[in-house]
């Protein structure tokens, strides 16, 4: 579990965390606290949501920091709609924008759709200036279904991107080996990913647990920041953990004092996809 670790230069036994900021681009109250977090806080990564009404105003305001595509195939919120990019018919729900459920995106989805959808997100985002330093995927939908997977992982090795991956432990519940076919196909993720269920305090409490109990390697984490607007409170349910986890990453006592007491590097994708494009291919 160490070896990606010594790859990036870090020793066996060294701890190496990727705070993420997910949902880059999905508000301008997102915006704003995902580049504070960057900038003055312990996010060390974000994920761009390409679909999103806000996705340009993010653009606009990129400054070069580690932010890598958030592939987007939902549109889970009911008030607040976005959707696909390209011309996607089998990707939208019949009410303005992309399915609210990964479930009914399996059941309809073109995957040809989804690969042009998916490929174009990455496009517009390097248009935009961005220079991207990995993919997710929102709500892990091109996770969680061997078909889905394939797009996912030839969209990596495609653009030379690291992906998030679950940990090894999701593989039998998910049931196909997907950190195998990505290894064997070059692509690098970290080790291990911490799942945080978006319960605000809740949060601090799962990722602050899963620290002092960190194993050697890099490890995962992904928080949602955004700052307390109206239309955050209007359209997100989950409005005050989003809050909550902005005043955590930019709290001088918050978790980036805890990384730096427990001894934890914070690190971003970026040289993860430098690794990965410096390593042979193919």
């Amino acid at each position: 579990m160490t070896i990606l670790a010594e790859r990036l230069g870090y020793g066996a036994d060294d701890r190496v965390l990727i705070v993420n900021c997910d949902d880059l681009g999905s508000s301008q109250a997102a915006n704003a606290a995902v580049y504070d977090s960057l900038r003055n806080g312990a996010g060390a990564s974000a994920s761009l949501m390409v679909p999103c009404p806000w996705a340009r105003g993010a653009a606009a305001d990129y400054r070069g920091e580690d932010v890598g595509v958030h592939l987007t195939l939902n549109a889970e919120w009911d008030l607040y709609r976005w959707g696909p990019i390209t011309q996607a018919p089998s990707l939208l729900d019949g009410d303005g924008g992309f399915p609210r459920t990964v479930t009914d995106v399996f059941e309809h989805a073109d995957l040809d759709e989804v690969r042009r959808e998916c490929r174009a997100q990455v496009e517009r985002a390097i248009l935009w200036g961005f220079d991207v330093s990995h993919l997710d995927s929102h709500l892990a939908t091109l996770q969680l279904r061997p078909e889905f997977f394939d797009a996912y992982l030839d969209i990596a090795e495609e653009f030379r991107l690291p992906l998030r991956l679950s940990g090894p432990e999701t593989e039998r519940r998910i049931g196909f080996p997907f950190r195998a076919l990505a290894a064997e196909r070059g692509v690098v993720f970290p080790d291990r990913f911490v799942f945080v269920a978006g319960n605000g305090v809740n949060n601090r409490k799962v990722i602050s647990e899963a620290m002092t109990g960190l194993q050697p390697g890099v490890t995962e984490v992904c928080l949602h920041p955004a700052i307390d607007t109206p239309e955050l409170r209007a359209m997100s349910p989950d409005w005050h953990s989003r809050v909550d986890d902005h005043a955590w990453l930019v709290d001088p006592n918050g978790l980036g004092a805890l990384a730096e007491t427990e001894g934890i590097s914070l690190v971003g994708y970026r040289p993860l996809r430098d690794l990965m494009r410096a390593e042979p291919h193919g």
